[in-house]
């Protein structure tokens, strides 16, 4: 039987593609790419041969699952690789490599660059702990239910955005943050214009409205300070947890939840909070 290997490949610099990505390419029976153009371009410039490749996108993935399932019980070795970096990551892939796994067929992985974790790294924030948001929602309802969320995260958090939608995102951010929450922009990592900037969102905003964004972004955000909550407004929760028929238990984890407070803390208020 064969195997999906999913193959990390470079975010910019191809230098970056490590010698067992490169192996991977070089004895794939099939290239799953997101794009046969650009990937066609990496194996040319690579020289690593003519492979038959077949476009597993978010318009063809579900309807190529089972022909590459078939291929591999058929003992073929296919490769799964995005336009850069790793694929699955706020990229296509993950329903075939759930397929596959489904199917009780091996699936390997070859670690490669990533915009996610590289960003991070470089930030300067606290990163044993962090929350990949991916693209926000352009707009709508479920924009203002992501931002209402990042609004009190006290993890670090990762976004990705495109050019052209900096100046809103910075916008917005603040909006629910304040201007002077710290934060990291990543552009154009590992290429010949690779920049990183520090500094906070306010200053982040007069900066790209002086120069117009270009690349591609990461946003690294620095996590909220716990709130310093009392324990009236910690019963005052509570209460209105019990007024919504909770448990006392899911009340505790409600509150804790919402306020960063101990859960010893919140559990001992509770004991005199009606159930």
């Amino acid at each position: 039987m064969g195997q999906l290997l999913v193959v990390g490949t470079p975010i910019g610099n191809l230098s970056d593609l490590s010698a067992r990505g490169l192996e991977a390419l070089r004895s794939a029976d099939l290239l799953a790419c997101e794009d046969s153009r650009r990937t066609g371009q990496l194996v040319s410039h690579l020289g690593v041969g003519k492979t038959k490749m077949i476009v597993v996108n978010d318009h063809t993935e579900t309807d190529q699952i089972e022909r590459i399932v078939d291929s591999i019980a058929g003992g073929k070795h296919v490769v799964l690789v995005s336009d850069a970096g790793m694929p699955t990551i706020s990229d296509p892939g993950h329903r075939l490599v759930a397929a596959v796994a489904a199917a009780g067929m091996s699936v390997g992985v070859v670690p490669g660059p990533t915009a996610v974790t590289a960003t991070l790294a470089v930030s300067g924030f606290p990163a044993d702990r962090f929350v990949f948001e991916g693209f926000l929602p352009r707009k709508g309802v479920e924009r203002r239910r992501r931002l209402e969320e990042l609004a009190s995260e006290q993890r670090t958090v990762v976004l990705y955005e495109a050019p052209h939608r900096v100046e809103k995102t910075l916008a917005d951010l603040i909006a629910v943050r304040g201007g002077e929450n710290l934060a990291c922009v990543g552009r154009e990592l590992t290429k010949l214009y690779e920049e990183v900037i520090h500094g906070s969102l306010a200053e982040l905003q007069d900066l790209f409205a002086a120069t117009s964004p270009r690349g591609e972004f990461v946003f690294v955000l620095a996590g909220v300070p716990p709130a310093v909550v009392d324990d009236d407004e910690l019963l005052r929760r509570l209460m209105r947890c019990a007024e919504k028929g909770m448990s006392r238990r899911d009340a505790v984890a409600d509150v804790v939840h919402s306020s960063g407070c101990v859960k010893r803390r919140v559990y001992d208020l509770a004991l005199t909070v009606t159930f």
